[in-house]
């Protein structure tokens, strides 16, 4: 009995698991595993979280992103409003449309101006960065190109692929028959 039990103390001894300890040479602990990993996404999700924190602002500058953030909204709204309110109340819709034909075609061309610097900014910016991609994707066509017909050319089965070209040597060391001891092998063994 004291011998198993000084096996027994050997193994599992002093806080120790040798069987465990060994096993983790070959394979990981589950549960440490899992702690890592979760110490990863937490340190990941904490610099994603510093990278879009945005520092202590005023009231002022609240306020301007509160006033940036209104005219589309307004303007949906407002060209909704009127389609409810012409069929409402079509006189004071008439009337309305009347005061609007009123306005001068400078002062229209100056609401055309001011609206599309608005909503055409982000969108220009946006276009002019596809047109470099763009741009980008079509100077690399022609390298392209000549890496595809050099892979074509080093296929087994396209013509002239194993063509020695010009060089009369390799052309004979091609067609001159050499020595294959496997082969020679072979038929030592089927004339016996």
């Amino acid at each position: 009995m004291g011998v198993i039990a000084d096996l027994l103390g050997l193994v599992f001894g002093g806080g120790r698991n040798v069987v465990r300890e060994t096993a983790e040479v070959f394979r990981e602990n589950a549960e440490a595993g899992a702690a890592r990993a979760a110490g990863v996404q937490g340190q990941a999700m904490a610099q994603f979280g510093a990278e879009f924190t945005v520092p202590r602002r005023g009231w002022f500058d609240r306020v301007m992103d509160a006033v940036n953030r209104l005219p589309r909204p307004a303007l949906a709204l407002g060209t909704l409003g009127l389609f409810v309110a012409a069929m409402v109340d079509p006189l004071w819709f008439a009337a309305r449309m009347q005061g609007i034909a009123l306005v001068p075609e400078p002062l229209w061309w100056l609401l055309g101006v001011i609206v599309s610097f608005y909503f055409g900014a982000r969108h220009q910016v946006k276009a002019q960065s596809f047109q470099r991609e763009i741009a980008a994707t079509m100077a690399r066509v022609p390298e392209v190109t000549q890496n595809i017909a050099a892979l074509e050319a080093l296929r087994a089965d396209s013509p002239g692929a194993a063509d020695p070209g010009v060089d009369a040597q390799l052309a004979l060391a091609v067609v001159r028959p050499s020595a294959n001891p496997a082969l020679e092998d072979w038929k030592a063994l089927r004339q016996v």
